[in-house]
C-alpha cells in the first residue's frame, strides 16, 4: 500500500481503514445509537416533561423529574459550563481516534458507549439555551438518593464500569493476532 511515498508503515489506520475492523464498526455504531436514544428521549423529556411535576414510574424507585443542568454530573461546577463543553469536545476526538486502533468488540462497546454519552451531552451544551457551548443538559430520570440523569449519563457510567471491568482482566483494546506459523 502507498501511504504517501514514505517506505515507514503508518502504525494507526486513517478513519476509513479502521471501518473494516469490526470492533471500530462496532464502537461507531454504539455511539450512534446511544446517541439516536439519547436525543430522542430529551426530545420528549421536553416536550412532555418540563414544567411538570415529578411522575411515578416504578413505585418509588424510577420517578420521571424534568431538571436542565448547567453544570457536570451531580450538578457540579454550574458556572464552569463552556469548560465541561471544551473537555468533552476533546474527549470526543480522543475516542475517534482511540477506535480506529481497536481490535477488541467489548472494547469497542465500551468506547462506542463512553463516545455516544459524551456526544449526547455536549450536543446539548452545544444547542441548548442559554447559548452555544453554555447549554444547559436536559435531564430526567430520577432514582431515590441519586441526582436526576438521561440516558447518555447512563451510557458513560455503564463505560466506565465496562472499562475497568476490562482493564482488570487485562483486555488489550489493540491488541493484533499473534503471527501464525507455518507448519513444519
Amino acid at each position: 500500500m502507498n501511504n504517501g511515498g514514505s517506505t515507514t508503515p503508518r502504525t494507526c489506520p486513517l478513519p476509513w481503514e479502521a471501518m473494516r475492523h469490526p470492533a471500530a464498526i462496532v464502537a461507531w455504531s454504539t455511539a450512534a445509537l446511544v446517541l439516536i436514544i439519547d436525543q430522542m428521549s430529551k426530545v420528549w423529556a421536553v416536550a412532555t416533561l418540563e414544567g411538570q411535576p415529578d411522575r411515578q414510574i416504578i413505585g418509588d424507585l424510577l420517578r420521571f423529574s424534568f431538571v436542565r443542568n448547567p453544570g457536570a454530573a451531580f450538578g457540579l461546577g454550574g458556572s464552569a459550563t463552556i469548560v465541561f463543553s471544551l473537555i468533552a469536545v476533546v474527549v470526543a476526538v480522543v475516542l475517534f481516534r482511540m477506535s480506529t486502533k481497536l481490535t477488541s468488540m467489548w472494547w469497542g462497546v465500551a468506547l462506542g458507549l463512553m463516545l455516544g454519552g459524551a456526544l449526547g451531552n455536549l450536543l446539548d451544551r452545544i444547542f441548548r439555551e442559554p447559548s452555544v457551548l453554555q447549554g444547559h443538559v436536559v435531564d430526567f430520570l430520577r432514582l431515590p438518593n441519586w441526582p436526576v440523569f438521561n440516558v447518555a449519563d447512563m451510557s458513560l457510567i455503564g463505560a466506565a464500569i465496562l472499562i475497568v471491568i476490562l482493564s482488570l482482566l487485562n483486555v488489550p483494546y489493540d491488541a493484533e493476532p499473534e503471527p501464525q506459523e507455518a507448519p513444519a
